[in-house]
């Protein structure tokens, strides 16, 4: 495993109680760093920060993304607990089963759009100022191929995806000159435990777009994501980077 250094950061991660976000935190205490874990699950939670803790500092808040207030506070907790944060990794995200555009219910297609859309809006409305007042920061936004391609049956996910490399490349170019770097990766499928909330016929799909033909693992995730979030990368903003086995045209 090659060294990323991330001595002396604190490294904020939504979703961060498991899946892609987990194996995030386990390779950014590795490399140095002290983690906040932000996640609407209590019980994940605790239990993360419990395995965790072995490796390093963490810190956990519950939070519900799509309201500001809740957003805010975790800030402020993490902040009181860190002093500082440095990169933000907005991993949370949920799928919304799986359906023809027309057969979604719009509570179901709103909820996708609030989570994986809104709620990376509002984090980074909330830690943006306290990185320009520091003078660097790293944002990485996990977004997914199908932001880029549009899978059927996913026209929620898919749209919510394109949203946040969208949001992502008119961030990145706001802050370019201010020592803040905001890049998303777009991973294919990982067989985490967000694929209980899709249907076999789906999951098979998603494999059979993948040239590898195998799966994406969340410690492969967690290497591009963190060089991401390190010094070494430099020179790359408002940029999308692929994860997806040889899936991606562009």
């Amino acid at each position: 495993m090659n060294q990323i250094d991330l001595a002396g950061r604190t490294v904020v991660i939504t979703g961060g109680a498991r899946g892609i976000g987990y194996a995030v935190a386990q390779r950014a205490l590795a490399s140095g760093a002290e983690v906040a874990l932000w996640d609407i699950d209590a019980e994940r939670l605790e239990r993360a920060r419990s395995e965790l803790a072995k490796a390093g500092k963490v810190s956990v808040a519950v939070v519900e993304l799509t309201e500001e207030a809740s957003v805010e506070q975790a800030t402020q907790q993490t902040l009181e607990a860190h002093r500082k944060i440095d990169v933000l990794i907005n991993c949370a995200g949920i799928t919304g089963g799986n359906g023809t555009t027309w057969e979604l219910a719009p509570d179901v297609w709103r909820r996708v759009i609030d989570v994986n859309l809104i709620g990376p809006y509002l984090t980074c409305r909330a830690v943006v100022p306290h990185m320009l007042k520091e003078g660097y920061g790293r944002i990485v936004n996990i977004a997914s191929v199908a932001g880029k391609e549009g899978n059927p049956n996913a026209s929620h996910y898919s749209a919510s995806k394109a949203g946040l490399i969208g949001l992502t490349k008119s961030l990145g170019k706001e802050l370019a000159t201010r020592g803040i770097l905001v890049n998303a990766v777009t991973p294919a499928a990982a067989k985490t435990g967000i694929f209980d909330s899709m249907s076999q016929q789906h999951i098979d799909y998603m494999l059979s777009k993948i040239p590898m033909n195998r799966f994406l693992l969340p410690e492969e995730a967690a290497s591009l994501i963190l060089w991401l979030s390190s010094e070494d990368c430099a020179f790359s903003t408002a940029s999308v980077f692929d994860l997806s086995g040889g899936r991606a045209t562009y």
